[in-house]
């Protein structure tokens, strides 16, 4: 008999309880220990009927989809089991052990796979995003109904006295079904709901029917596909949604920071003009032109991508200031170098304090001209030199070795 995915403890934000955080792993082990079994008796089954089983290239998406959930929620079992550390667990592990259950799955799993899986495609028209991430428990669900399906396309299911079983699933996953309308926004809720009163109405008719003793083998199979794929597309639906709306969020927040940084760089701008000549000649982009973020998907994108290059030119413009100014004031720091090491050399040279005075004076002004005051500074560079040559300086070393033997006399 199938076994279905364990009910979740806790939400996300809310740190789990130890109890029910230890029977949930307890029980989400048990299902990836079945699950894999499973996976492989269908692996076996499918390979084996290849040759004569009719839409055999969806059948292998499928199977390839389920392993990648069935991967996904194992290596996301050792996460929880390392972080549960056999119950030695508090507050931060439980809030940890929350997020880890209904947050985002590490793995990635490509749209592509899911909507050439599907009789109809399930990813919204222009999306182009290269992963889907989904919750733990939603990718157990997932996998549920994919099996489910998997199962009933190779005829692997029990015959008739496991009839009665299968009914219960579809009645369990109709329950599942009513609170994944619910959360549908109001454009998708309508058509959803009326999706889900048709499988109502199909499961209870069968239910009669088995309750009344009749055969009804030939209406569970394409029952359970219709109920699986429509568990599949609100779930891959609502992994959407939430997807775009964290880009949207992603894009916001870029929007907010990209918005400080244009009132820093035009100071920095003006700083930079003000204090050298020339000055560097870049605009500061206007982020308030890009106007607010949009919500579909497709304008999304290209919102972020516009958000990227205003990024890029705030960069080279941040670069070309801050590199003008750092270079008027290396030009002070180099001044100062020679300054110091020639009054270390030797005694008042008047060459080098008028070098050393029209220099600064070039370079106190606003804006300095830092062509003007690079030829200054090396003027005075090679003012040192010759200083040097004409009057060799004296040996700090030697005059203080003369000093200690004149002070021991």
């Amino acid at each position: 008999m199938p076994v279905h995915a364990p009910e979740a403890p806790g939400r996300l934000g809310q740190a789990v309880e130890v109890m029910a955080m230890q029977t949930y792993l307890t029980d989400l082990d048990s299902w990836v220990r079945y699950r894999k079994d499973e996976l492989d008796e269908l692996d076996a089954a499918a390979l084996s009927s290849r040759g004569t089983l009719v839409g055999k290239d969806d059948l292998t998406d499928d199977m390839t989809l389920s392993m990648a959930l069935w991967k996904a929620v194992s290596d996301r079992l050792q996460l929880l089991m390392a972080v549960w550390d056999g119950g030695r667990v508090l507050e931060p592990e439980r809030e940890r052990l929350s997020t880890l259950i209904h947050g985002r799955l590490d793995a990635t799993l490509d749209p592509a796979v899911l909507a050439t899986s599907a009789r109809e495609s399930v990813t919204a028209p222009g999306t182009t995003s290269g992963a889907l991430a989904v919750s733990l428990p939603e990718a157990c669900r997932l996998s549920d109904a994919l099996a489910g399906q998997l199962r009933q396309r190779l005829a692997l299911d029990p015959a008739a006295d496991a009839n009665a079983a299968r009914v219960k699933d579809l009645r369990a996953g109709l329950d599942r079904l009513r609170d994944q309308v619910s959360l549908e926004p109001d454009s998708s809720r309508p058509k959803a709901q009326s999706t889900w009163d048709d499988l109502a109405a199909r499961i209870t008719d069968v239910t009669e029917r088995l309750q009344r003793g009749g055969d009804v083998g030939g209406l569970l199979g394409p029952l359970e596909n219709d109920t699986a794929r429509f568990e599949r597309d609100l779930i891959v639906g609502g992994a959407e949604r939430r997807d775009n709306r964290d880009r949207a969020a992603a894009a916001a927040e870029l929007r907010e920071d990209l918005l400080a940084r244009s009132a820093a760089l035009e100071q920095l701008a003006a700083r930079c003009v003000e204090a050298v000549d020339p000055a560097p000649k870049y605009a500061v982009p206007d982020v308030e032109a890009l106007g607010p973020v949009p919500d579909s998907a497709s304008e999304l994108a290209t919102y972020r991508t516009r958000l990227g290059r205003v990024a890029d030119a705030m960069n080279l413009a941040h670069a070309s200031y801050a590199a003008a100014l750092a270079a008027h004031d290396d030009l002070v720091a180099r001044l100062d170098g020679l300054v110091l090491k020639a009054t270390a050399q030797r005694d008042h040279d008047p060459d080098l304090a008028q070098a050393e005075s029209t220099a600064r004076e070039v370079l106190a002004r606003r804006p300095c001209p830092v062509a003007v005051a690079t030829a200054l500074v090396d003027a005075y560079a090679a003012w040192a030199t010759y200083s040097q040559a004409r009057d060799p300086a004296r040996d700090p070393a030697r005059d203080q070795s003369r000093s200690s033997k004149e002070a021991r006399r």
